[in-house]
């Protein structure tokens, strides 16, 4: 027990036993009436054992004159008058408060969430959201190790096909390119104070924090264009259909050599890539919208509510969520959800990006050139193959040697 926490039990307990009413288990009177409404010993107590605290004692005791008249005459032009009534009706937001400046923000005068959101902002989410990337990465290793290189089970045909135009592969690459950028300095931002700080002291890591931050903010404009054109370009490629469930059945082959399921231009892994892509993509962008215009886009408390008509929290146990979020609640949910999700989106894009590289022999040459030996796409996409070549065989079919 720190030195402060220990304190602040001897307080709460000297005013305990020396209030008139003696000891609380000898008065049997409510606890709180020994303290005037404060808190008690036993709340102290259950906050540092971690238990969920009930703060209507202090949220509901906020007097009766909260008006801006009433503060600005209990306060007085120097601000020497303290009402603790007062304070917990600015804390918890139910004062009526006038300003002068404008903003949604400006009347918030004391903003109560602030170290909650910081202290998992630092704990669970970089704590477990930095186990999810090394455990992806270690996952993909192991599978290295075990499977090898997915490689060709036949004899490279020497002739290519065209996979990908040029403006799909502009798409993808500026899809790719801008997420690259946007994951390595969102991990500056979470993890530069305690990672990069030791490394190259504050002078350097401010100037790197401010360069990533610039980057962060105008690269997502680039991400979001490129999520928009895949989505033009792919969507319709990408609708489940019944040789998806033969794909999944075998694992894609990707677990064993000579196995080869029919996909069309997408197979079933592809597919799933790709939705995931669009929905983290989609709410990555509106939580990062509403980082961009602080203050402008709330979207929590509207989302909250639709769930709680819906009965989804109920449903899995935590009860109604709330609906009546201050401007800087907004924004740190917004902060949280935004990192959550980079987590889980990074996480997909490494196997995504081993499978289009390291992984497989052949891969990457569909996004680099956008041609993939013929033997590659008879084995990967066959019915994607048929289709083409029955089209327009002379067209798709080029007798310069794949590289």
């Amino acid at each position: 027990m720190t030195l402060r926490r220990l304190s602040g039990v001897l307080l709460a307990l000297m005013l305990v036993l020396l209030s008139p009413e003696g000891s609380l288990a000898q008065s049997g009177v409510d606890s709180r009436a020994t303290t005037g409404g404060a808190q008690t010993l036993e709340d102290i107590l259950a906050r540092q054992r971690g238990e969920n605290i009930d703060d209507a004692f202090r949220r509901d005791a906020t007097g009766s004159d909260s008006t801006a008249a009433g503060i600005a005459e209990q306060l007085g032009t120097l601000g020497g008058a303290s009402d603790p009534e007062l304070w917990r009706a600015m804390r918890y937001g139910s004062a009526d408060v006038t300003v002068s400046s404008l903003g949604p923000a400006a009347g918030v005068l004391i903003q109560d969430g602030g170290m909650a959101w910081l202290q998992f902002r630092e704990g669970p989410l970089a704590k477990w959201g930095g186990y999810l990337l090394l455990g992806m990465l270690g996952v993909l290793v192991l599978f290295y190790a075990l499977r090898g290189k997915i490689r060709l089970d036949g004899e490279a045909a020497g002739r290519t096909i065209m996979r990908f135009n040029a403006i799909e592969r502009f798409a993808h690459w500026l899809l790719a390119g801008s997420f690259i950028v946007l994951g390595v300095t969102g991990l500056i931002t979470l993890f530069g104070r305690m990672a990069l700080i030791p490394l190259f002291g504050k002078d350097a890591f401010s100037t790197i924090a401010i360069a990533g931050k610039w980057l962060h903010n105008n690269v997502a404009w680039a991400f979001m264009l490129g999520l928009v054109l895949v989505t033009v370009f792919w969507i319709a490629h990408n609708i489940p259909n019944r040789h998806d469930l033969k794909w999944l059945a075998v694992g894609g082959g990707l677990f064993t050599k000579g196995v080869h399921p029919p996909a069309k231009k997408f197979n079933a892994g592809q597919k799933i890539i790709f939705w995931s892509v669009l929905v983290l993509g989609v709410s990555i962008s509106l939580s990062g919208l509403s980082l961009l215009f602080p203050f402008e886009l709330p979207m929590f408390a509207v989302t909250f509510e639709k769930l709680n008509a819906i009965g989804l929290p109920q449903l899995l146990g935590f009860g109604e969520l709330p609906t009546a979020l201050g401007p800087h609640q907004e924004m740190q949910l917004a902060q949280l959800w935004h990192g959550i999700v980079a987590f889980v989106f990074m996480a997909i894009i490494i196997a995504h990006i081993y499978l289009g590289s390291v992984g497989m022999e052949g891969a990457f040459d569909a996004m680099g050139t956008g041609e993939v030996d013929v033997q590659w796409a008879k084995e990967h996409h066959g019915l994607w193959y048929d289709e083409v070549t029955q089209k327009d065989a002379n067209l798709t079919i080029s007798e310069t040697p794949a590289e």
